[in-house]
């Protein structure tokens, strides 16, 4: 009985398969071995498929056949796993159907056995058969517009009266192109107007008169192309000129009629999918003089304004605010030229309007100041920023490109901000009061901008990154290069190793000094000198700059202020630790009655540039020349302290009342900024 259903399943498939053979497990059907396994592997031709039918299953049954199985893979996936024993009527039923390869695909089958079984299985049997696949009934993505044909192998497509077959051999369309150069006048439909035009359209009209006249198009009031419900064109009719393409149109709104191309050549394109029953449009084309269109090229405008411009018409263009002319690639700032309209309907000569590009702001590349930003076009903005906390942006911070092509600032300045040095701002606090002659030692940071020089030894103040400022007398006859500067150390004899340590590169003696004559020097007016540094200097809590006063500010009587340096104590030894004292200046017929200077026989000159200041057993001395005497004077608050005088001169220490004499800066301020921006330029 066996025998009988299985060559009538054969029969059954005769027609259209071929049985290749069998497939069983070692042994069968005496019963397979432990430890037995089977690798087979099979595949079909293209246009086929290769199937399996089971007729018989015996395995030891386990769960999720872990002991032993047949596994069928398609194509490397698994599609079935098998064990235990079933009748061939369930096998017929619900194991060969998906016993299936895909078109041209693989099968492989896997048996395995585990090392031992409780009963002997006979194992398993089955026959494989390669049969054709059938696109046509079998693959909804044949992709055949029309009509399938399925043919041993694989099918073909063909279309309905009146389509031809596309190039890619599935869609079916129809012959609606056509070369209509030479006609000034003519109809152009869409295929089976005025009925339902053709699905899978692809229509191209070839239009071409002579260069002097121009296309005109006169569409009917009827016009149905296919539209999405968002207004999205399905199907399209577009029309393409050597300036651009018109479209796309649909829907039920015909374009503008009559539609003037601005061409003497065009191409009228239309397509659809192959879907809907819209029955298109039809248009009457004819021909023209040329005219010029009212724009000449973009970004611009044109006077005297009109809709069209006749042949010999000549017209002023001039580029939109924010656009500049391009003429043969060189931007010309005048950004207006004149045009005129040839009889081909075009306008000589056309230029470009391109869109202004500030380029790159342009400031001092110090590292400190930086901006932010990606584009530098017209009304693009960008942002600056300082990149350290001891400096603050001078100016405003957000600039916008201009129509002039310059970055200009919201309060309207074309110049470019600066990061200014924070001044006279110390990060340590001290509220002490001491002295320089029997004073105290000063703390790190209390006087950031305090600098030692060593030889000759005198001080200065650091007043930005690249400057200092002391006594001309001091820097006198030294040599430029040779000047060597210490900053943020209070200690010069422990504190060398972590000091700062800066280079002079150049040295300017106020030009009203008196110069080399310290042996026998009665006169310190205009006793000044600035020190320009090789390379800038890195601010730290230890070493900052402090801060100028106003221009031409004076120090008033009783004035406090702080004098600091490493000059003589007490004991007539230079100190190494950095020391300071609060006094006060003293009037101006104080300062009047000038000592006499030791070695000389006159008395010291007293000038508008100098006060004079002290206090009972309080005052700068001998070695604190050229060094700092701001205001007000140094407490527990941030400051800001300003340079109101620098170390000059005065009377022997150990009087009972001491006087120091001081250049007053604020006569100075001018020269001062003037020199640096000179400087800074060269």
């Amino acid at each position: 009985m066996l025998r009988l259903s299985l060559l009538l399943l054969l029969f059954s498939h005769s027609t259209y398969s071929m049985l290749l053979g069998w497939v069983e497990s070692p042994g069968y059907p005496s019963g397979y071995l432990p430890h037995a396994s089977l690798n087979w592997s099979r595949c079909a031709p293209k246009g086929h498929t290769l199937s399996i039918r089971l007729i018989h299953l015996d395995l030891e049954d386990s769960q999720d056949c872990e002991n032993d199985a047949v596994k069928v893979l398609s194509n490397g996936n698994v599609i079935s796993v098998l064990c235990g024993q079933k009748e061939f009527e369930e096998l017929q039923s619900t194991v060969n159907p998906s016993l299936l390869s895909a078109p041209g695909g693989c099968l492989t089958l896997l048996f395995h056995s585990d090392f031992s079984n409780t009963k002997r299985h006979t194992g398993f049997r089955g026959f494989y058969t390669v049969q054709d696949f059938d696109e046509c009934e079998d693959d909804p993505n044949n992709e055949c517009t029309h009509f399938c044909h399925n043919f041993i192998g694989g099918f073909h497509c063909s279309c309905r009266h009146g389509y031809h077959l596309a190039e890619d051999n599935h869609t079916c369309t129809v012959s609606c192109s056509k070369d209509l150069s030479g006609l000034n006048q003519g109809d152009i439909s869409t295929p089976s107007w005025s009925g339902s035009y053709a699905e899978n359209a692809n229509c191209q009209y070839t239009l071409s008169v002579e260069n002097y006249l121009q296309l005109e198009l006169h569409f009917n009031d009827v016009f149905d192309v296919e539209q999405s419900s968002d207004g999205q064109c399905v199907d399209a009719l577009t029309i393409e000129t050597p300036s651009g393409t018109l479209g796309p149109f649909c829907g039920n709104r015909p374009p503008p009629s009559p539609l003037l191309t601005h061409s003497n050549k065009i191409k009228i394109r239309f397509t659809s999918d192959g879907f809907g029953t819209n029955t298109g449009f039809t248009l009457h084309f004819t021909t023209r003089d040329q005219v010029c269109p009212a724009v000449v090229t973009s970004n611009s405008r044109v006077t005297p304004q009109k809709p069209e411009y006749d042949r010999g018409q000549t017209v002023t263009v001039t580029c939109d605010a924010g656009y500049v002319l391009n003429t043969q690639g060189t931007q010309d700032l005048s950004s207006e030229y004149e045009a005129t309209c040839q009889s081909t309907g075009r306008w000589t000569p056309t230029y470009t309007c391109d869109i202004v590009d500030c380029g790159i702001p342009v400031f001092p590349n110090d590292g400190i100041l930086q901006w932010v930003g990606s584009n530098t076009q017209y009304m693009d903005k960008i942002q600056f920023n300082c990149n350290s906390k001891y400096y603050a942006l001078e100016g405003d911070d957000t600039y916008t490109c201009s129509a002039s092509g310059e970055w200009v600032s919201a309060g309207g300045s074309t110049e470019m901000p600066k990061c200014i040095a924070v001044c006279g701002k110390p990060e340590t606090f001290s509220g002490a009061i001491g002295r320089i002659w029997g004073g105290v030692a000063a703390k790190p940071g209390e006087i950031p901008w305090q600098l030692f020089i060593e030889n000759p030894r005198g001080a200065a103040s650091l007043i930005n990154e690249r400057w200092a400022v002391t006594a001309a007398h001091v820097v006198d006859g030294v040599s430029e290069t040779s000047l060597q500067l210490l900053g943020g150390l209070i200690d010069v004899n422990t504190e060398r190793s972590n000091a700062v340590n800066i280079e002079s590169e150049k040295i300017i003696i106020h030009p009203g000094y008196r110069k080399g004559i310290q042996s026998a020097q009665t006169n310190y007016d205009n006793d000044i000198a600035l020190i320009k540094f090789t390379s800038r200097v890195n601010f730290s809590p230890n070493l900052l700059p402090i801060c100028l006063p106003e221009v031409n500010q004076g120090v008033s009587e009783d004035e406090q202020g702080t004098v600091s340096g490493w000059g003589f104590t007490e004991d007539r030894r230079v100190s190494s630790s950095l020391k300071y004292a609060h006094i006060a200046a003293y009037s101006l017929r104080e300062c009047q009655r000038t000592p006499v200077l030791p070695s000389r026989r006159i008395a010291a000159t007293f000038t508008n540039n100098m006060f004079c200041a002290g206090a009972q057993g309080t005052d700068s001395c001998r070695g604190d020349s050229g060094g700092p005497f701001v205001s007000p004077v140094l407490s527990g608050s941030r400051g800001p302290y300003y340079l109101t005088g620098i170390v000059s001169w005065g009377s022997p220490c150990r009087q009972e009342r001491n006087k120091g004499y001081y250049t007053k800066v604020g006569n100075y301020v001018e020269w001062i900024k003037e020199t640096m921006e000179m400087e800074d330029k060269s």
